[in-house]
């Protein structure tokens, strides 16, 4: 990479980290009254917002925090096109703002929309793959973290599939990786809830 060329990744990272901090799904709630730090699980994130504003909300939500991913990720790409560390760097600065938003004492969601934008950008069909996982597993369990998680271990499971095919560059692959791996982490006290069946389950949809 040139000099410049740096300088402009080290600039999209930034930019990433910031759009990545705005809390959507924090801000989406609090224009119904509802701050979603004293309501239902208390994290900063879609599910929570599903809960305890409604469905229509949580769409909007889920949009605009995968738009957090989406968009500085697409640009890294229309910019540095080839430069695929520097890419997945900004993907990763993005779900790192969503996960500790500078806005919101570096507390955050669970990154599952953010990354999922990222990966729309890098490998879209991986975003399908997650999405039918999510939604199978949702509709048997009618529990978001199952959801989720079931999500991010087919995610990883098909992207290792697709590197190993020849299909997805190592680097891009290393992200799948990552991002799955972060996304288990970021819902651990949710596993520990599964173990002890104590976590919440969605009684109706709205």
């Amino acid at each position: 990479m040139s000099t410049s060329q740096i300088v402009l990744a080290a600039g999209l990272i930034v930019a990433a980290y910031l759009a990545g901090s705005v809390p959507f799904s924090f801000l989406v709630a609090r224009a119904r009254g509802i701050d979603l730090r004293t309501v239902g699980s208390g994290n900063i994130g879609g599910a929570n917002v599903w809960r305890s504003a409604g469905f229509g909300p949580f769409l909007v939500a889920a949009a605009l925090d995968m738009l957090k991913g989406l968009l500085p990720t697409l640009a890294a790409v229309r910019l540095l096109p080839g430069h695929y560390i520097a890419i997945v760097l900004v993907g990763i600065a993005a779900i790192l703002g969503h996960t500790f938003s500078l806005f919101l004492n570096f507390k955050g969601g669970k990154a599952v929309a953010t990354s999922g934008g990222v990966l729309l950008v890098i490998a879209p069909l991986l975003v399908l793959v997650g999405l039918i996982a999510w939604v199978i597993a949702f509709l048997i369990s009618r529990i978001s973290s199952v959801g989720s998680l079931t999500a991010a271990a087919t995610t990883l499971l098909a992207g290792t599939f697709f590197y190993f095919s020849g299909q997805l560059p190592l680097t891009y692959a290393v992200f799948v990786w990552f991002s799955a791996l972060f996304v288990v982490y970021l819902h651990r006290e949710n596993i520990q809830r599964l173990r002890a069946g104590t976590e919440n389950r969605f009684k109706r949809l709205n």
